[in-house]
Parts: C-alpha cells; sequence; structure tokens
C-alpha cells in the first residue's frame, strides 16, 4: 500500500474510534492539518497528491505571455496577505465531526450551483463575521470530516425558519480530482473550490505549505484555462491574464531576509505557485484568519512586487478536461 493510502486509512481509522468512543467535538474547530506529506485538513485530504492544486511548478517552462501578464496585473504593485489575526480578515474554516441537518438555500445563479441541502451548523463561520454587510462576499467554507466532503457558500445570508440565500454554492468530494461542469461559476470567479488554496497558519507552523495559493487580479481575459472553469471579464485582450493561469515567485528572489514564517509562505510560492481564482485587488493572497498570525510581520510581504513573479504553463499537465489529476509523467 502507497504511504498516501496508509495515511488516509489510518486518519480515518482514528476518526472512527473517536465517534465510537462518543467523543464530542464543536462544529466549528480549528482548521488544523495532520502530518501528512500530502495537503490535509483536519482527518480528511484536500485531493490527491496528484491534483494540480498540490504539484509543483519549479522546473515549469515560462508562459510565452508571462512578460505581458504581469504588465497587467502590475509590475510595482506588491503581494497584500489579504489575512490575519482577526476573525474578520480572511476567510475562514468550519470543520464538523457530527451529523449536522442540512437546510435549503435558495441561489442566485441556481443553475451553476450544486443542489440539494447544505449542513450549515449553528454556530459556522462566516467570512467578515456574522454581522459583515451583505454586499460583501461573506463566504461560508465547511469540511464534513465523516465524509470528506467539502461545501461552500459565497453571498451567504440566513433567513427566518432556518433557511439560507447565497450567491451560489458547490459540494466537492475531497477524495475525488472531478472538476466542476465547465462554464460553471462557484464561490470564486474561475469556478474552482477556495479551501485548496487558502494559506492556513497550521500549515506555516508545520513548516511547509504544500500547495499552491490562490490569488487575485483587478483585470482578468473574457477566458478561462484548465483547471479553472468560469471567468467574469469582458475584456478580450490577450495580454490579460485569464482565470486559472499558474504563477510563481522567481527561483532568484531571495528570501533570507524574512521571518521564518514568511519565508514559508514564500518558498511555497517558489514551489507550488499560485492560481489566479478571482476578480479583485492585484497579488492579493488569500488566507484564513487566525488569532497567531502576526500581522506587522505578514505587511513585510508587501517588499515582493510583480516582478517579482511569471507566468508558467502547465498545459500539458491536463489529462482529461473535467478532472484536475495532471499528468504523472511531466514534469513539475
Amino acid at each position: 500500500m502507497h504511504l498516501r493510502s496508509l495515511i488516509r486509512a489510518n486518519s480515518f481509522c482514528l476518526l472512527a474510534l473517536l465517534l465510537a468512543c462518543g467523543e464530542q467535538r464543536p462544529a466549528s474547530v480549528s482548521a488544523q492539518v495532520t502530518n501528512s506529506p500530502d495537503p490535509h485538513i483536519g482527518t480528511c485530504p484536500i485531493f490527491s497528491a496528484n491534483n494540480v492544486w498540490n504539484r509543483t511548478v519549479q522546473t515549469r517552462p515560462v508562459h510565452t505571455r508571462s512578460a505581458d501578464y504581469v504588465n497587467r496585473i502590475g509590475t510595482s504593485k506588491p503581494v497584500h496577505p489579504n489575512f490575519g489575526s482577526t476573525a474578520d480578515n480572511g476567510i475562514p474554516i468550519t470543520l464538523m465531526t457530527q451529523q449536522t441537518a442540512k437546510v435549503k438555500i435558495s441561489f442566485m445563479y441556481a443553475d451553476e450551483s450544486d443542489a440539494g441541502g447544505y449542513p450549515i451548523p449553528g454556530n459556522a463561520l462566516i467570512e467578515g463575521g456574522t454581522n459583515a454587510p451583505s454586499s460583501t462576499d461573506r463566504h461560508i467554507i465547511l469540511v464534513d470530516q465523516v465524509r470528506c466532503m467539502l461545501y461552500e457558500l459565497g453571498g451567504a445570508q440566513p433567513q427566518s425558519g432556518g433557511s439560507w440565500t447565497a450567491a451560489a454554492g458547490i459540494k466537492m468530494d475531497l477524495m475525488s480530482d472531478t472538476l466542476r461542469p465547465d462554464t460553471w461559476t462557484s464561490t470564486d470567479a474561475a469556478g474552482l473550490p477556495i479551501l485548496p488554496g487558502l494559506l492556513r497558519y497550521d500549515e506555516v507552523a508545520q513548516g511547509e505549505i504544500r500547495h499552491a495559493i490562490r490569488f487575485t487580479a483587478q483585470q482578468t481575459q473574457k477566458a478561462h484555462v484548465w483547471p479553472a472553469r468560469h471567468d467574469a471579464s469582458s475584456i478580450t485582450d490577450e495580454s490579460y491574464p485569464p482565470m486559472g493561469t499558474r504563477f510563481r515567485l522567481k527561483a532568484n528572489f531571495d528570501i533570507s531576509g524574512f521571518s521564518r514564517e514568511n519565508q514559508v509562505i514564500l518558498r511555497a510560492l517558489q514551489r507550488y505557485g499560485m492560481i489566479l481564482s478571482d476578480n479583485g485587488s492585484s497579488w492579493f493572497l488569500i488566507g484564513s484568519p487566525d488569532s497567531r498570525w502576526n500581522d506587522d510581520d505578514l505587511h513585510k510581504l508587501q517588499q515582493v512586487t510583480g516582478s517579482n513573479f511569471e507566468a508558467v504553463d502547465v498545459s500539458d499537465w491536463e489529462m482529461a478536461p473535467s478532472s484536475a489529476r495532471t499528468d504523472p509523467t511531466a514534469s513539475s
């Protein structure tokens, strides 16, 4: 049995023992990671080790439009960590181990949302907090650790009677690499899940981030490239980056002068890079709030600017348009 299979098996065994012993856990807990070589959250894998989010890009060729893309996003614009130590700064994650009743959701984009109920616990964490304005993103990220299912909602608003409204919602099996239907949106403009690209403090504390990071750009092309499924722009100029474009921090960027925590982030940007996932402010890295983040230290990441990045070509990784699993014979 492969190491990855052993780790998964042990994780499920541990969870079964906890449940069998009657241990009760809160619906919302810290978004911890297990001691695994592959990305995990709680007791669940975040897709396979060969998923596009989890492959390194150190030796990938520079994209032929790299200079154009970087220029359009902004060569002098700084990286901005769009997360921090306060609960309203970042996209929180709610982990669940107890059975939670599913509630009805009325979607704005019902034709591109996954139908059926969503298990929203009473204390589900909402981006920006419970009282965040309705005009904000108000994301809810739910991980069912018993079934290893991911549920994401955008623009989520509770209604009287226990139902909810939302702009869009997705359901994904964390043990599968299946992508959403092409042209479907999600809780971000690229039609991708948010969870696999979030920066989480627990990963930094363990000393290594083993996945690409999601980021935003102010202006994007009216196009998307694998693994993205959707785009949200009217710009047809091909010098603008399409949704799903992969970038990396240049290998010659010296990270030695940064703190240990920031070096972990910067090293991940060099090894795994980042995926253009949404429209927003340029070079904004998206993460989860955690009281252990040092906001002053995170702000030092703004010493990194667009000129320190390059777009990379991962087109030969794609084996099937509907799958995020990459070709294992293609280089990383």
